[in-house]
């Protein structure tokens, strides 16, 4: 019994590696957020798959069907929207819950934001931490920043264009004016990096309409 946990492009469709597309092909069933986004990536490679849709509001339900059809030597496949399943999406639960019944996990690794954002950002890469998507309340975002205050390392977030001028302040505030690098629609046309001071970039954002999905790579403290 395996579950095939598949990486799909973040932007690019054309970043889908041969075995993720093997293994989609190949599959009974996919698993995915949005039925929609992900069709028109099957669209793309002329793959014809039932669709599941599996996120938040309802894995709880879902998961144990999935888990069944597993059971049944079912060929089952695992994409998020984008990226690598399981980062800051449902896919999580599904693996853990996979795992607890003995099933394998197989993974066919693809692209991640979190890495491609971290490897163009220009600092430093050896060691980073991950803090996903910070609280969207004012009051724990800042208490997550605080806890984050001497951190050596690189820290990478995810964050939404409607909320990302707030937690940049809140950054300049409580971290200090130090060097970020927020990377905007990666690979794809409007890509887009903008780097410099916590100030600096605060004011450049201020200039333009920000749309698209954000990663912010935080200098660390022994770097300033």
């Amino acid at each position: 019994m395996k579950l095939y946990v598949v990486g799909t492009p973040i932007g690019n469709l054309q970043d889908i590696t041969l075995r993720a597309l093997e293994v989609l092909r190949s599959s009974d069933l996919i698993a995915c957020e949005d039925k929609r986004r992900t069709g028109i990536l099957l669209k793309t490679y002329n793959i014809k798959k039932p669709l599941l849709a599996y996120h938040d509001h309802n894995k709880k339900t879902m998961t144990p069907k999935i888990l069944s059809m597993i059971s049944k030597n079912k060929m089952v496949a695992l994409v998020a929207d984008a990226g690598m399943p399981g980062i800051c999406d449902p896919g999580f639960y599904l693996i853990r819950e996979a795992i607890r019944a003995g099933i394998e996990i197989v993974p066919i690794p693809g692209p991640s934001a979190l890495v491609t954002g971290l490897v163009i950002s220009g600092l430093p890469t050896d060691r980073f931490v991950f803090e996903g998507y910070l609280h969207r309340r004012r009051g724990r975002r800042r208490k997550q920043l605080t806890g984050l205050r001497n951190e050596k390392r690189s820290t990478v977030i995810y964050e939404a264009p409607s909320r990302i001028i707030r937690t940049l302040e809140d950054i300049l505030e409580i971290l200090g004016d130090r060097d970020v690098a927020l990377v905007r629609e990666m690979t794809k046309r409007f890509e887009e990096v903008v780097r410099g001071k916590v100030s600096e970039v605060i004011e450049e954002l201020k200039q333009k309409k920000i749309r698209g999905e954000l990663t912010l790579i935080i200098q660390g403290c022994d770097e300033k």
